[in-house]
């Protein structure tokens, strides 16, 4: 009987809270490298709902007319063309002495009230176009 008391008693000294410490941290360990290597391992193999994913995206990036695409915005550039302001102001301009003439030509055969009326009205606009043009530059009054 004295032999396997003995025998307990060492059982209980190996088994310490200092040595079911260093078990239980020793597992620990254990299944942090376990979990790192599925973590990292497993990530770099793609599933087979990504690979279909890549390839759908794969066959509709093949589907693009690239090329079409490009002459499609070609023609929209070479379309497209600013006005040069010479141009802009030749229009004011013409636009400008067609106006006069035709006010010249309306005070000939109109009486002087109308004419009045309408150098009044030509003011006006001058002074409005002139306020838009200064508003237009940053400048106002």
């Amino acid at each position: 009987m004295e032999v396997v008391q003995v025998l307990q008693q060492r059982w209980r000294l190996r088994w310490s809270f200092k040595n079911a410490t260093i078990i239980v941290t020793l597992f620990n360990i254990i299944a942090a490298l376990f979990l790192l290597h599925t973590f990292f391992f497993s990530s770099n193999k793609p599933s087979s709902v990504e690979r279909y994913i890549t390839e759908a995206e794969e066959i509709r990036r093949a589907m693009l007319p690239l090329e079409l695409i490009k002459r499609v915005k070609e023609i929209q550039k070479e379309a497209y063309v600013e006005p040069d302001p010479v141009q802009q102001k030749d229009a004011k301009q013409t636009a400008a002495v067609d106006l006069i003439s035709r006010l010249n030509n309306y005070r000939s055969y109109s009486d002087s009230g109308s004419v009045k009326v309408v150098e009044e009205w030509r003011k006006r606009k001058m002074e409005r176009a002139r306020q838009r043009e200064l508003e237009k530059n940053g400048t106002t009054l």
